[in-house]
C-alpha cells in the first residue's frame, strides 16, 4: 500500500485551519485518521467515544466523587467565548448551582450548573468537544 503523503498533509492542515483535535477520512478500504493532543488538557481514556448512547452512559473512571453530567446532546465549551477565562479549572472550589461549562445545542448556549458544592477533581472533556446526554463532564471531590 502506498501512503498518500499529500492527502495526509492536507488532513493535518485541516486540523490546524479548523482548530480540530481529530479528523478521520475514508475512501473505500483506505482509512486515515489524524489527531493531535490538546495542550494543557488532561487526556482521559474512555470507551465512550462512539455513540449509540449506551457506551456513553458508562464510565471507565472508577474514582469517587460527584459527577456532573451533560443535560443535553451538543458541543461543550469550557469558557463563555473563545479566548475568555474558563468557567472552572481543576482544583477550583465551587458552589452548587455555579456554571461549570456551557453546552451548545441548536445555536442555544445552555449553562451546566454544579449539582453540589465541592472541588473540581477532573474535567473529562476538551473545549469544543461533542457530548452526549448523560455523559460525565466533570468530577468533584
Amino acid at each position: 500500500m502506498k501512503i498518500n503523503k499529500k492527502l495526509i498533509k492536507e488532513l493535518v492542515d485541516n486540523l490546524r485551519d479548523f482548530d480540530l483535535t481529530e479528523l478521520e477520512y475514508q475512501d473505500g478500504p483506505t482509512k486515515i485518521k489524524v489527531s493531535k493532543a490538546a495542550k494543557g488538557v488532561e487526556q482521559v481514556k474512555t470507551s465512550a467515544v462512539v455513540s449509540p448512547n449506551k457506551s456513553v452512559l458508562t464510565s471507565n473512571d472508577e474514582s469517587e466523587g460527584v459527577r456532573i453530567k451533560s443535560p443535553i446532546i451538543g458541543t461543550a465549551y469550557l469558557a463563555p467565548e473563545p479566548g475568555a477565562k474558563k468557567f472552572v479549572e481543576v482544583g477550583d472550589k465551587i458552589k452548587k448551582g455555579q456554571t461549570v461549562m456551557i453546552v451548545e445545542a441548536m445555536k442555544t448556549m445552555n449553562h451546566v450548573p454544579s449539582t453540589a458544592d465541592g472541588e473540581i477533581k477532573k474535567i473529562l472533556i476538551e473545549d469544543g468537544q461533542p457530548v452526549e446526554f448523560g455523559q460525565t463532564l466533570v468530577v468533584l471531590k
